[in-house]
């Protein structure tokens, strides 16, 4: 069961995130794998869709489909952590060090986000109860 502070928590990260990705987008540039080209459209690209992952999460109506579509973009974007830690050798600790924690921290917040869209639309309850019955005079 999850809450809409739960929901509304996960907005504010991915907004928080997404971001980032126009405020230092160098930061997010080598984490794109060489393979996948250019890495400017996949940077602002991706923090367009965590941006608009954020406004959907906030609004009632669009949290369900918003949480999936969050977790899926979290999925999405793990080739990006991996590449970081790959990346990190030849860095300082403190950098390898983050590079290797965001491997195992991607489980707990695609977790958060499959937990918001299974909370239903935001109203805190997995599942509806029928209104008590109304004795007939």
């Amino acid at each position: 069961m999850t809450s809409p502070r739960a929901a509304h928590l996960l907005a504010g990260f991915m907004a928080l995130a997404g971001t980032a990705h126009f405020v230092v987008p160098r930061a997010y540039e080598q984490l794109i794998p060489a393979s996948f080209g250019s890495p400017k459209p996949w940077v602002y690209g991706s923090g367009v869709a965590e941006l608009a992952c954020a406004g959907a999460l906030a609004v009632t109506a669009t949290r369900r489909p918003a949480a999936w579509a969050t977790a899926a973009l979290l999925v999405g974007v793990f080739p990006g952590n991996i590449t970081m830690a790959v990346g990190s050798a030849g860095r300082g600790g403190a950098y390898r060090a983050v590079a290797y924690a965001r491997l195992p921290l991607q489980v707990p917040l695609v977790w958060w986000a499959v937990a918001v869209a299974r909370g239903g639309r935001g109203t805190g309850r997995t599942a509806s109860r029928p209104p008590p019955a109304v004795p007939s005079s």
